[in-house]
């Protein structure tokens, strides 16, 4: 009879507490109707117009996290800082292949800048495969706290890295990307640097997709990520398969730190930090260890804290976006579109 009384209760505290989140739903969605009301509709769509090209770069940084903890189930603090990295990295090649400001790109420039992507891209995904052999693999069948804490400090390793060679200032990166800007209606428009940085966090998602679902390589990670001894034994490289998820991982990080830095045209040493909580925010939101909604995840909160600063407070910005980290892990722990890798 006790069991079944508090199965009953167990029922009517879910209910209550939906009820309660719709609720407040409803009440947050009265009052940003009334800001938006106020503010009129073209600055709706500016803000909205950033608030996406924002989330593209947080939903860039979100499939980092959720490859890895696709497959080994790692939270990888260390991810954000992999962003700065990416873009201090490609920035040193700048000078070298002649991206200056104020200079058309044309032809030879945009080739040169996408060499300096693939080298950024190249380097930093070779430094997380070092960073996955030296501090992850050790401890991989360690309890979860081990490799935990162990991301926690390698991200303050790469931040210190990072000082000593940046300094604690505001690093330019210079404005190459053009300035044009397409109308949108009334006192609303949109810069190309806009369309460009939304292209390639889509064509990068895509790309990314394709290659989980139809190549070899892909299909070993997803082998590993439903139950590692089995695809051990069936053939697959479990080493091989995880270090090549870091790389991607870190690849997917110095795009995002690229375009992140061409974009607000500076970078600090510790910007991966506050990124990387964002981002995990997104991959928690969408389902992490799904693809699709880490980017989804992302657009979400790059619309949310866009909003938030532009309608409110952003001294409040922060609150918002963990406060619906906080309720997603209470009233939906698999996320908006659920986990794709199952509990063992």
């Amino acid at each position: 009879m006790s069991i079944a009384l508090q199965r009953t209760r167990s029922i009517a505290n879910g209910r209550l507490g939906s009820l309660l989140l719709l609720l407040a739903l409803c009440v947050v969605l009265i009052v940003v109707g009334q800001r938006v009301l106020s503010g009129g509709l073209s600055f709706f769509i500016q803000i909205l117009v950033f608030g996406l090209a924002n989330g593209a770069i947080y939903g860039l940084v979100a499939l980092g996290y959720t490859m890895v903890y696709g497959i080994i189930e790692l939270i990888n603090f260390a991810h954000g800082d992999l962003v700065t990295l990416g873009a201090f990295i490609g920035l040193a090649f700048f000078p070298i292949f002649g991206l200056v400001e104020g200079k058309d790109l044309g032809i030879i420039g945009v080739a040169a800048l996408a060499a300096v992507f693939l080298i950024a891209m190249v380097l930093t995904g070779g430094i997380n495969v070092l960073i996955e052999r030296v501090a992850y693999r050790p401890l991989r069948n360690s309890p979860r706290l081990a490799p935990l804490i162990t991301a926690v400090g390698m991200s303050f390793v790469l931040q210190g890295i990072m000082y000593l060679w940046k300094g604690a200032f505001q690093i330019h990166v210079p404005d190459i990307l053009p300035g044009t800007r397409l109308p949108l209606g009334p006192g609303a428009s949109v810069g190309v640097k806009d369309l460009i940085v939304i292209a390639i966090a889509v064509v990068l998602v895509i790309g990314l997709n394709l290659f989980i679902d139809r190549t070899r390589l892909g299909k070993a990670m997803r082998a590993t990520a439903q139950d590692r001894d089995a695809a051990q034994l069936m053939g697959i490289d479990i080493n091989r398969t995880i270090a090549a998820t870091f790389f991607i991982g870190a690849v997917l990080a110095a795009s995002a730190g690229m375009i992140r830095g061409l974009y607000f045209n500076t970078v600090n040493f510790s910007d991966g930090y506050q990124l990387g909580l964002f981002a995990f925010t997104a991959a928690v939101f969408g389902g992490i260890g799904n693809i699709q909604g880490a980017a989804l995840g992302g657009l979400f909160i790059g619309l949310v804290k866009a909003y938030g600063d532009a309608y409110f407070s952003s001294a409040w910005t922060d609150v918002y976006v963990f406060a619906i980290l906080i309720l997603v892990l209470v009233f939906r722990p698999s996320g908006l579109l659920g986990m794709r890798v199952p509990e063992k």
